[in-house]
């Protein structure tokens, strides 16, 4: 104590240079602040520097530490920080370091025989830091995660009315999202991971976590991507900037790879694009429909395009045609047998012994089960006419009846 006027307390009467002691040291010590606006550091920046200090003071004289009172101002400050997309890491050096201007101010003021009430202001100074900071990182935290699903909720609802063909300008500007000319759409369908499957982990939670590990892949490389995912799929839209989409599907395979790897799961996509917001309703139909396709036809996890599934496409468009090609084996079904030994009989792509071999029957067996379907059906296994039109009618039937 000097002159009777307690070493903090003679601190406290320096605070208005303290405050823009400490706010030059922000500047000089933070990039991300030496990038604001002056009237921002010498309004708002220095006022809650003022504010902490007069808090700082306080707890020097009584202990204790900061009351929640206290801490309202302190939290508002933060969530505005996170609000301008300051770094968490920012914000919370510029509190450490405000307090080390503070501790310095002390330790230039203390007389020899202070040393003492040193010691006891530094358990006050820590329990200062701890209070304050805590509050500073969850405030910043809850209004980031306030902030992050507003834009994802926004964005999300910008890709259901860009695939329904709905307006999308005021949607875009809400999410503080740049259009692009176009769209490539990527339906995705995710299998189920081995957390999701394993008895000893919660379901739901393992099905969040995967859904979190997949957007934030998607995001990591595609920033302008827009997401429709949940945990088993979904669409997704990626960016086309030029008239070209060949850029963006050259980097789909990356895509999917990097999609499975943080699912844990098997992945298969159907592929389209058309160019223009009017195109992305036809290209989200078509690549819904080459998924649907792709995976009932059984085909194993990758990335397919309409030319992958076109016959398959073809057979299955609504019509009265395609009604009665998926009728043309009903007469097979009093012995389902026939049924199995023709589809047999097209996997082995034509191969007589390599059929029978997977069917597990005598090669003659085969042939006779392939004359009754001739007799039956009218239609050939051994002309060009008949082959096409059983094989079209094979895929009818089994995808309509799927």
């Amino acid at each position: 104590m000097a002159d009777g006027v307690p070493l903090s307390r003679r601190v406290e009467r320096q605070s208005d240079a303290l405050a823009r002691r400490m706010l030059t040291e922000l500047v000089r010590q933070i990039p991300m602040y030496s990038h604001l606006p002056q009237e921002q550091l010498q309004g708002e920046i220095l006022d809650i520097l003022n504010y902490n200090l007069a808090i700082f003071f306080r707890i020097l004289r009584e202990g204790g530490r900061p009351t929640p009172e206290d801490l309202v101002e302190v939290r508002a400050s933060a969530a505005r920080r996170a609000e301008e997309r300051i770094p968490l890491e920012a914000v919370l050096t510029a509190y450490h370091v405000g307090a080390l201007v503070a501790w310095e101010a002390l330790r230039e003021e203390a007389r020899d025989n202070e040393q003492e009430e040193m010691l006891r202001l530094a358990t006050h100074v820590m329990a200062y830091i701890e209070a304050v900071t805590s509050a500073v990182a969850g405030a910043y935290l809850e209004e980031r995660q306030a902030i992050y699903g507003e834009e994802r909720e926004a964005r999300r609802a910008l890709a259901e009315a860009l695939l329904s063909g709905g307006p999308s300008d005021a949607l875009a500007q809400r999410a503080g999202y740049h259009l692009a000319p176009g769209y490539l759409v990527v339906s995705v369908f995710v299998a189920t991971s081995p957390d999701e499957s394993d008895e000893g982990v919660e379901g739901v939670v393992a099905s969040r976590r995967k859904l979190r590990r997949m957007e934030r892949f998607i995001t990591s490389g595609w920033s302008d991507a827009l997401s429709l995912l949940g945990s088993s799929g979904g669409p997704v839209l990626i960016p086309v900037r030029a008239d070209s989409p060949k850029t963006e599907e050259s980097r789909l395979p990356d895509l999917m790879a990097g999609v499975a790897e943080a699912a844990g799961a098997a992945v298969t996509a159907g592929v389209s694009y058309r160019p223009g917001f009017a195109g992305v309703p036809v290209a989200g139909a078509e690549a819904a429909e080459v998924l649907r396709l792709a995976t009932e036809l059984g085909r194993p996890p990758g990335l397919y395009v309409l030319d992958d599934v076109l016959l398959e496409f073809l057979v299955t468009r609504p019509s009265e045609a395609g009604s009665r090609l998926a009728g043309v084996l009903t007469a097979l079904d009093h012995g389902p047998e026939l049924v199995e030994t023709l589809q047999g009989y097209f996997d082995a792509d034509l191969d007589r012994k390599k059929a029978a071999n997977a069917l597990n029957i005598h090669p003659n067996t085969l042939d006779y089960r392939l004359k009754r379907v001739s007799e039956l059906t009218g239609l050939s296994a051994g002309s060009a006419r008949g082959l096409q039109v059983l094989g079209a009618a094979l895929v009818a039937r089994r995808l309509s009846r799927s």
